[in-house]
């Protein structure tokens, strides 16, 4: 998928009042990614609120839907008030709710008080190894796997910072459960704010669930896991381009229950913290001939 195809995803079909209709890309997928409908739905909450732009986005995934078939998108008006306005999205496939998100919005307002945590020190991205040279480290399956990986997930573009990721490493062994790295989407964007917000919404779906699978010597590149974003939440702080370079520092908090809670801060190039992102998602070890399920 190309930067066009990607901004086809964004420009849903009406289907009557507050009712859209969205697409998904032939790229391979088995399940729609995430990062997609977060950004489809975002869309359509904005088409219902004028002039004030989105600060809090929370959603649920409930079931995985079928890139073949399109996501039906309602919007709810819950509230209007004189500063914010909230929307409740539904999305569904074959007459089943897939997704809901919760979002609210703000007018624009200058507030007394402006901080945020400096962003970490690291290599410039344009001295960042690419990923798939990096791959070429793993032995195979595991090296097809990462190929595949970094094809499908176009036009998203990653420069990890983590050497874990791709170095030899013993499994089930706890390091430091944190990774940084840098993504954006392989533009140019239009210069639409909305379009920039959408897309920062569509990439900040990436990655976090690995974040705990490298912290126990593991990474989805490896395989051997079931994994899956249950809830994820952003917040966008200040204005960025989804097309330029993003510092994407990450954390996991917590893992237990087949549970993994993960936390992101996303920079701009020049250090300042344009969102923030918290997901939990399903981490779950494949059964093996050798530890057969149950």
């Amino acid at each position: 998928m190309d930067i066009f195809e990607f901004l086809s995803l964004l420009d849903l079909e009406p289907a009557g009042p507050d009712r859209w209709l969205a697409r998904s890309p032939d790229n391979g997928w088995k399940r729609v990614f995430g990062g997609q409908v977060l950004a489809q739905a975002l869309v359509a909450a904005q088409r219902s609120v004028a002039d004030r732009a989105p600060h809090s986005l929370h959603a649920y995934f409930i079931l995985g839907g079928d890139p073949k078939e399109p996501i039906e998108l309602e919007v709810e008006r819950v509230r209007d008030g004189r500063s914010f306005a909230v929307r409740r999205v539904v999305a569904r496939q074959r007459g089943e709710t897939m997704f809901v998100l919760s979002a609210s919005f703000q007018a624009e307002e200058e507030g007394a008080l402006n901080h945020f945590l400096p962003a970490p020190e690291v290599t410039p991205p344009e001295v960042t190894p690419d990923p798939v040279a990096l791959a070429a480290l793993l032995p195979e399956p595991q090296q097809s796997r990462a190929r595949g990986f970094f094809s499908h997930i176009s036009p998203i573009e990653i420069r990890p910072l983590d050497p874990r990721r791709y170095s030899p490493v013993t499994p089930g062994v706890f390091g430091e459960p944190r990774q940084n790295l840098w993504i954006r989407l392989k533009g140019p964007l239009p210069d639409d704010p909305a379009i920039h917000r959408a897309a920062l919404v569509y990439l900040s779906d990436m990655t976090l669930i690995d974040t705990v699978l490298v912290a126990h010597g593991y990474s989805i590149a490896r395989g051997g896991w079931q994994t899956a974003s249950l809830d994820h939440a952003v917040w966008l702080h200040r204005p960025l381009r989804a097309d330029d370079w993003l510092l994407y520092a990450q954390d996991a908090p917590s893992a237990q229950g087949s549970r993994g809670l993960t936390r992101g801060l996303l920079y701009t190039r020049d250090g300042v913290l344009a969102a923030t992102t918290t997901q939990e998602g399903l981490v779950r070890r494949r059964p093996t001939p050798e530890a057969p399920k149950g």
